[in-house]
């Protein structure tokens, strides 16, 4: 928890670099980024919301991974490892059903559950190999695509911000260049600048949003593998686990 949350803190420094670095646009004096938001126009508010729907995801993501999925795989497992060897599956279960809200508590019930129904209808020992395994296979298939779903939106949100902010500037050097057939010789040159350096502020902008989403995706992506790992692994053992007290 504390590591995922250093992590976001680096997140948001980077975030706010990203902001001060663009307060200077290098000609020698300074722009408030402010300023750069209400030259580029409807391009900046784009991009905005783009990064309001970044952060609404990565909140509601981590909570559901970092809180919701707060559970230590290896302590539940040898949590159960006793009940398991001395064949008592019916308190395996309830230690189950106890972190139902979880994704590895729930496809540990459901495939434990399938199990001692079959058990209680007799069935050979193959048939129960085969409905243990195929429990926890079928409640893993229903239960592991929620772990990164939605992942994949922090790709397609870094990709379109930055889109965006090329956009932007193309409409801006248009806009600047149409500008010059309407001003004095004089002036020609710094119309033109301060066009070229509103146009490139849309695709800064548009960076500073889409490289901290990486970011962002990355941390939550990592996070959804370790989990998805764990449930491999310690179904892998609670099912070999079974299967040999089976062969007696």
């Amino acid at each position: 928890m504390k590591a995922a949350f250093t992590r976001i803190l680096l997140v948001i420094s980077i975030l706010l670099i990203s902001l001060a670095l663009m307060a200077d646009d290098g000609l020698g004096y300074k722009k408030s980024v402010m300023d750069y938001y209400h030259e580029a126009g409807s391009i900046m508010h784009v991009i905005s919301l783009l990064l309001v729907i970044m952060i609404v995801l990565a909140i509601t993501k981590f909570v559901q991974l970092s809180i919701k999925e707060r559970l230590d795989a290896k302590r539940f497992y040898l949590k159960l490892k006793g009940y398991l060897k001395n064949e008592q599956y019916e308190e395996a279960v309830k230690i189950s059903e106890v972190f139902k809200k979880t994704t590895i508590g729930m496809i540990f019930w459901a495939g434990l559950k399938g199990f001692i129904d079959a058990k209680r209808e007799n069935k050979t020992t193959a048939e129960l190999r085969q409905v243990l395994q195929n429990s926890f296979d079928e409640a893993a298939m229903n239960m592991l695509p929620k772990i990164d779903a939605g992942i994949y939106w922090f790709d397609i949100i870094a990709q379109v911000a930055t889109l965006v902010g090329l956009l932007g500037t193309i409409f801006g050097l248009i806009t600047a260049f149409s500008a010059l057939a309407d001003v004095p010789e004089a002036e020609k040159n710094a119309v033109l600048t301060r066009g070229i350096s509103t146009a490139m502020g849309t695709t800064a902008y548009g960076l500073i949003v889409a490289i901290p989403t990486m970011f962002v995706r990355g941390l939550l992506q990592g996070r959804a593998e370790k989990i998805i790992n764990d449930i491999d692994e310690y179904s892998v053992k609670t099912i070999n686990q079974i299967a040999y007290k089976l062969k007696g």
